[in-house]
C-alpha cells in the first residue's frame, strides 16, 4: 500500500503505570492548575464555579484524579513535527501493582497487537527513534 492508499489517522495507545510518591505535591500542583486554568479568585457563581469547585474536589480526594488533570496529550504531541492532535481522551486510575511481580506486566517487547513497550527499569524502548 502506498503512503496515499493509508489513513492519515492514527490511533496512539500508551499505558502506563506510574507511583505517586508525594501525594501532596502532586495534588498541590493539580490544585495550582485549576485556578490558573479558571483565574485565580474566578466567578464566585455559575456554571464554571460549579467546574472549578467539583475539579478540586476530585484532585483533592483522589491522586489518579490529580495526575490525570494535569496530563496533556495536546500537550505532549504538541511539538512533533507533521502531527496535529485532532481528538484524545485520557483517564487515570488507581490499582494494585507489586512492581516486583514479574507477571503482572507483560514485559515482552513486543505484545500481541504489534505494539511495543518502554520499560522503567533501564531496559530502553522497544521502538527504534531518532533520540
Amino acid at each position: 500500500m502506498s503512503a496515499s492508499e493509508t489513513s492519515q489517522f492514527v490511533r496512539l495507545r500508551v499505558d502506563m503505570v506510574l507511583e505517586i510518591t508525594d501525594l501532596a505535591a502532586l495534588s498541590g500542583t493539580a490544585l495550582e492548575s485549576i485556578a490558573a486554568e479558571y483565574g485565580e479568585y474566578g466567578e464566585p457563581d455559575g456554571e464554571s464555579a460549579e467546574e472549578r469547585t467539583r475539579a478540586e474536589a476530585a484532585v483533592r480526594a483522589d491522586g489518579a484524579e490529580a495526575l490525570a488533570s494535569l496530563v496533556d496529550p495536546f500537550v505532549l504531541v504538541g511539538e512533533v513535527p507533521g502531527v496535529r492532535l485532532t481528538r484524545a481522551s485520557w483517564s487515570s486510575e488507581s490499582i494494585d501493582h507489586d512492581p516486583d511481580d514479574p507477571d503482572h506486566w507483560d514485559l515482552d517487547d513486543e505484545d500481541d497487537d504489534g505494539e511495543y513497550e518502554a520499560y522503567g527499569d533501564g531496559r530502553g524502548v522497544g521502538v527504534p527513534h531518532n533520540g
